[in-house]
């Protein structure tokens, strides 16, 4: 019931956001505004969701220091996604044909705020969190990690190997920040570090929606395996690689801070919040 109780109003937010962006698809102010509307609402919803649900002020989301979490994480997904052009570069799998837009960086801005606070809030603040509570946190590591690859199958140029590159790289690395530090702004950092360097900066392709007007006109060739050819570099091996890698430290950090809920004790835990209730 707890799930559901803000799964629901954040998701309808979400869903309204997204409709509200594709109606004024091409106007990169709108696109702006609209995107960052809804990142703000959609976090004002989570706080009231888990006031509502909970009885308690969401921690993890609290106003204080909030900034500086998400400067932190977006500094990550920045890092991240450089590493993966730097290798690309090298083998000359990717090269700039001349500058992007301003305009357009400015609207994708917008879209992937809104993107990385709604995804954020959803799968980590709500599913991963509250399933690790039922299961542990590797087990919901693993499952909304999954959950989070498959829903990139619904997108245009989507692809089976796609979504699992996603689960991996973003889904589960994405749930291993948050059980290091607790702290779903630095998630949505990273989310929006890596998804606005992909598209607004260095102007790829991203989870295969097709191509995106950044800062840079990117393009991309070479194996599909490198550079995750029409879904775009999140399905590289090299995305696969390094998200992989930020997983294993961002566990062990968790372990480190005693941060991962074991099984055992989750399983306790939920059949005493049953029978309270």
């Amino acid at each position: 019931m707890r799930l559901l109780k803000q799964l629901v109003p954040v998701a309808l937010v979400a869903m309204v956001g997204g409709q509200a962006a594709a109606a004024v698809d091409g106007n990169e102010v709108l696109t702006l505004i609209i995107g960052l509307a809804t990142a703000v609402v959609t976090v004002l919803v989570y706080r009231w969701a888990v006031r509502w649900s909970e009885r308690r002020a969401p921690a993890e989301l609290a106003g204080q220091g909030a900034v500086a979490a998400v400067g932190r994480g977006l500094l990550i997904g920045v890092a991240m996604f450089a590493a993966v052009i730097v290798n690309l570069v090298f083998l000359g799998d990717y090269r700039v044909d001349h500058g992007g837009s301003v305009l357009g960086a400015l609207g994708l801005f917008g879209f992937m705020a809104a993107a990385a606070v709604t995804e954020e809030l959803l799968f980590r603040g709500v599913l991963f969190r509250i399933v690790e509570g039922w299961i542990g946190t590797w087990s919901a590591l693993t499952l909304t990690g999954l959950l989070f690859g498959l829903s990139h199958l619904f997108n245009k140029d989507a692809s089976l190997w796609g979504a699992i590159a996603i689960a991996i790289e973003a889904g589960g690395m994405l749930a291993a920040a948050y059980a290091a530090t607790r702290n779903l702004w630095v998630t949505i950092g990273v989310h929006f570090g890596w998804n606005f360097a992909e598209a607004g900066i260095f102007g790829t392709e991203v989870s295969g929606n097709g191509n995106t007007e950044g800062l840079l006109h990117g393009v991309t060739s070479g194996p599909s395996i490198l550079t995750g050819g029409k879904f775009g570099p999140e399905a590289s091996v090299y995305s696969i690689l390094f998200g992989a890698l930020l997983t294993v430290a961002f566990m062990w950090l968790a372990h480190r801070r005693g941060n991962l809920v074991p099984l055992r004790r989750s399983a306790r835990a939920a059949a005493t919040a049953t029978l309270a209730q």
